[in-house]
């Protein structure tokens, strides 16, 4: 469906993005095991590369928040509904305590043995936006991290990068989940749908006009 903001574009209401650029093509919908919570940076939300929302829309069952400082009794509620175990996808940082920030605590083998009792917490921004939510919210610290293993390459082409493994935040929730499920094929189809939006936003950049 498209709607009329009240200035010369007109939006799609399901991806939230002009019509000429609406990526609902793209959405690749996959029902994971575990649970999915993406906590989305403000500075997002109206950048055109941003992928959070291709992963919402693809991911059943999934939320999206969005803040840089959440009330502690919403990222309560959305990190433990159902009785469920959250695990923050985020690398080991050595430098937690000379930042401040609580030491999280092991992921132990035991937890990762049912990933139906899991909850993937995401957090999508940049390095130092990300890295400045967990420090803003304790909640997050102390959650169990996930680091991911043995990834390949980012094919994320259109937003500049500090090194080939740093991934787009549905590139870093595909895998995560194919590692949390023992599961590599079942998101393949959501990864190729997103080679298919980064070649859309790479199009775009000798054309006129905002995106």
């Amino acid at each position: 469906m498209i709607s009329n903001t009240g200035t010369k574009r007109l939006i799609c209401q399901y991806c939230l993005r002009p019509q000429r650029t609406c990526i609902c093509q793209w959405v690749s919908t996959v029902a994971p095991a575990v649970d999915v919570v993406i906590l989305q940076h403000p500075m997002e939300v109206n950048n055109a590369k941003g992928t959070a929302r291709l992963l919402h829309m693809s991911l059943a069952g999934s939320s999206l928040h969005t803040g840089e400082v959440f009330n502690a009794d919403d990222l309560q509620a959305w990190l433990y509904a159902d009785a469920r175990m959250p695990v923050l996808l985020y690398p080991e940082t050595p430098d937690d305590k000379s930042l401040g920030l609580i030491s999280a605590p092991p992921l132990l083998p035991a937890i990762l043995e049912n990933p139906s009792q899991l909850r993937l917490v995401v957090l999508d921004g940049t390095w130092r936006k990300s890295r400045k939510m967990l420090y803003l919210n304790p909640l997050l610290q102390k959650l169990p991290r996930l680091p991911l293993q043995d990834v390949p390459a980012s094919q994320y082409l259109i937003r500049k990068a500090h090194g080939e493994h740093q991934l787009s935040t549905l590139e870093a929730s595909c895998y995560a989940l194919m590692q949390l499920e023992r599961d590599e094929e079942k998101y393949q189809p959501l990864l190729q749908a997103f080679r298919g939006f980064v070649a859309q936003q790479g199009s775009y950049v000798h054309m006129p006009g905002e995106v």
